[in-house]
Formats: C-alpha cells, sequence, structure tokens
C-alpha cells in the first residue's frame, strides 16, 4: 500500500459487522446478581469519552446520536456529573450493558476529576447523577452509597486516550491513571484502553478507515499507550468517534464494534468468575 503502510494489517478486523452486532444484541449476564454489565470510561480531559459513549449508541441505533454532551470543537467530554447510559434496543428495552461518563483528569490538582472519585465509582459508592468536585472528593451524603451491590460496582475499566495527544501525555494525568487501573487491578477489574482521534493524528487513515491497522504511525502509537499505561498492546483498539458525520459508515462501525464486543465478553469473564 506504500509508505507509512504496512503489507499486511497487525490485527485483523471482521469482513462485516454482522457477528459482533449480533452478539451484542443477544447478550444477557450469566451472573443472575447483575441486570447490566457495567463499562466505566476515563481518561484526560478531551480524550473523547463523551464522544465515544455517543459513537456506541450510534452505531447500535444505526443513525448519528447525541446523548452524551460533548465538546463541539475537540470533541471531548464536558461531563461535570456521573452518568449511566443505557442504550435502547429495537423493538423494545435496552441493550445489557451500561456505559458510564466521567468527567475528564487534568495534569494540575485541583483541576479535573479527582482520582478518589473515580476509585470510588469502580467500588459502586457513587450514585448516578453525583456532580464531581475536583477540590474534594466524595465521602458522604445523598450521592455516596455505603452498601453498594455488584450491580452497582463497575465490571470494566475503559481508559480512553486521544492520538493526537499521547505524547503530551507524560505527567500528572498518566499518573492518575495509573493509579485507578492499578485499584481496578486489586479489585480484578479487567481493563482495555481505546485511542481516538487516530483520523487526526494520521491523516492517511482519515479517508481510509478500515485500513486503521495497516497503519505503521497507529501501530506506533499503540505501543507507547502501552508504555505509558502499562497495558498490553493486545488490549488497546483504535477508535473513530462520530464527530461531523451525519450518517453511520461501516467502516467507523466496525472498529467501534471490535472494542465494544471485546468490553463485554472481558466483563461477562469478570462476572463469571465471581460465581465460580
Amino acid at each position: 500500500m506504500g509508505g507509512g503502510w504496512l503489507s499486511k494489517p497487525w490485527r485483523d478486523l471482521p469482513k462485516n459487522s454482522e457477528e459482533n452486532l449480533g452478539f451484542l444484541k443477544s447478550y444477557q449476564p450469566r451472573n443472575t446478581d447483575v441486570k447490566h454489565l457495567r463499562i466505566l470510561v476515563h481518561g484526560p480531559i478531551g480524550a473523547g469519552k463523551s464522544s465515544f459513549i455517543n459513537s456506541v449508541n450510534s452505531v447500535l441505533q444505526n443513525r448519528i446520536t447525541c446523548r452524551a454532551p460533548a465538546d463541539a470543537v475537540t470533541g471531548g467530554s464536558v461531563t461535570d456529573k456521573y452518568t449511566t447510559y443505557k442504550i435502547s434496543k429495537d423493538p423494545e428495552g435496552s441493550y445489557s450493558f451500561v456505559l458510564n461518563d466521567t468527567m475528564g483528569f487534568e495534569k494540575r490538582d485541583g483541576r479535573g476529576v479527582h482520582v478518589e472519585d473515580i476509585k470510588l465509582a469502580l467500588k459502586g459508592h457513587v450514585k448516578e447523577g453525583y456532580k464531581f468536585k475536583p477540590e474534594e472528593p466524595l465521602t458522604e451524603g445523598d450521592f455516596y452509597n455505603p452498601s453498594p451491590t455488584l450491580d452497582d460496582r463497575v465490571h470494566v475499566l475503559v481508559s480512553v486516550v486521544p492520538a493526537d495527544k499521547i505524547s503530551e501525555m507524560t505527567g500528572e494525568d498518566v499518573k492518575k491513571m495509573r493509579e485507578v487501573r492499578q485499584t481496578a487491578s486489586e479489585m480484578g477489574i479487567p481493563q482495555l484502553a481505546i485511542i481516538t482521534n487516530i483520523d487526526r493524528e494520521c491523516p492517511k487513515v482519515r479517508g481510509n478507515i478500515k485500513y486503521a491497522y495497516w497503519s505503521k504511525v497507529l501501530m506506533e502509537w499503540v505501543e507507547k499507550c502501552s508504555f505509558l499505561l502499562g497495558m498490553p498492546p493486545n488490549c488497546i483498539f483504535l477508535v473513530k468517534n462520530y464527530h461531523s458525520e451525519t450518517k453511520t459508515s461501516d467502516d467507523i462501525d466496525a472498529l467501534i464494534l471490535v472494542a465494544l464486543r471485546e468490553m463485554v465478553s472481558v466483563g461477562e469473564d469478570f462476572l463469571n468468575d465471581l460465581q465460580d
């Protein structure tokens, strides 16, 4: 394919997304203590957390949706409350997984989400609608859940990293993400990462999203992300969020669905292990 492209993809994508869509539509947690598998997204401000949730919703609704508020310029999160997003499934009901949005991390202390709040969310102590306070974490009150059930807890932690800002992520934001990952590891919670904004960082991919996994540049960014977060490369996925598009695209959908299916699969493994 020429300069910047490998002779073959470094990760295979399915020829079509029907199998992944079928898996997600039919998925039900086997663990009867859980109604919905809970996926929590976290990462720096402007990473595309809310945009990813919107994109997942768009793929599964087969139309562009904008439920989670996202910055119109960066496509990054403007979230200030702990919010759970259920996704409608035709003809009625909803998918058996939910995504939780969080405020983003910032490099400076006293700005962005407090790392302790994300840890509390992992354990199920944070109630829906809690407004994050950068200066102090949640301790008690109406939004503190003192006795969380397994259904309240997080079952998959997803780190969201923007490709166009990976080179800037070397300080406090990475430290905070690693701290959250450590807590998740201690709880046995599986962890994945998605790299967003791949079309901005790699212009050659912009018009050829389906060739994302042929790109040498993006392969290098996955390795960089792996080093920063201490996460194996096979747990890191490339994603193009919907941003300026007015219609969904099979190629964009394919990347999102591959990542989403893996999130649900590892979360289901986690829940099953709790029953053994």
